[in-house]
């Protein structure tokens, strides 16, 4: 379990196709959270970073312009999700793609697609 009391920051990041939310647990245990555009090419380049940048300049009170790294040291971790490629993947978006499995892992031609209809059954379908 993490640590409530570090003097670094944690960040947790959910980036989706509209919407990238972020939680950060700062320095001492105070939460905040922020929810941005995804894509917004005329404010920011990259959600996730720009929301990590707003929560510590917000935070430390110290300017810290887009243009500039970020300051890692201030930071303990980062964990990051993404359901961009399951979106691309569903919406039959994005660029042409081949699959090639070896011999040894079967399974992922029935996990391939995403429909897994017996998910928490303990036994394979594979054979």
């Amino acid at each position: 379990m993490a640590d409530s009391s570090s003097s670094k920051f944690q960040f947790a990041i959910d980036r989706g196709g509209t919407f990238t939310d972020v939680y950060a647990r700062c320095p001492g245990g105070r939460v905040r959270v922020m929810k941005l555009l995804s894509e917004d090419p005329s404010n920011y380049s990259d959600a996730p970073r720009e929301g990590i940048r707003r929560i510590m300049e917000e935070v430390t009170s110290e300017n810290m312009p887009a243009s500039q790294p970020i300051n890692a040291n201030l930071i303990d971790w980062i964990r990051m999700g993404t359901t961009v490629a399951t979106n691309a993947l569903l919406e039959r978006k994005g660029e042409p793609m081949a699959l090639a499995i070896t011999k040894g892992f079967p399974d992922l031609l029935y996990i391939g697609n995403q429909s897994r209809p017996k998910i928490f059954d303990l036994i394979s379908p594979v054979q």
